[in-house]
């Protein structure tokens, strides 16, 4: 199974695929590795967006989504365009969306070591965790 992390940083999300093949994580490398938002107060860029999600997701097999989720209030709560994009991934036709937590990703990182693979950018490495937290809590 493939399961695509996101992490969701100012306007723009950021993908990395990692699946499990014969109990060992992988990481399935994609030509997009981020889309972003422009200008959330105008519905059209919302929608432009949602459909660059969408396309995103059918065009690479993806069913199953790991985001990595944000606090609503606090010191590192996530700003309200964070919440419109983590909207447009809720309202995916056929595909799985799951909130990750990151005390959940850090405790599955801890428990299973998962190593970084290198041909990911650093600005991926947290939605990379929750693609494999997501895949080793599922036990998929």
């Amino acid at each position: 199974m493939n399961i695509c992390g996101v992490e969701i940083k100012g306007s723009e999300a950021i993908f990395a695929v990692a699946t499990r093949a014969s109990g060992a994580l992988e990481h399935l490398p994609l030509s997009v590795k981020k889309i972003a938002l422009e200008d959330d107060d105008e519905a059209s860029n919302v929608k432009a967006f949602a459909q660059q999600i969408a396309t995103f997701v059918r065009e690479n097999g993806i069913a199953h989504i790991a985001i990595k989720k944000r606090s609503k209030k606090g010191e590192f709560a996530g700003g309200p365009t964070t919440f419109k994009i983590e909207t447009v991934f809720q309202l995916l036709e056929d595909c799985e969306v799951m909130l990750l937590s990151p005390q959940t990703i850090n405790a599955q990182m801890k428990k299973h070591d998962f190593e970084l693979p290198a041909a990911l950018n650093k600005y991926q490495h947290e939605a990379y965790k929750a693609a494999c937290s997501a895949l080793m809590k599922g036990g998929k």
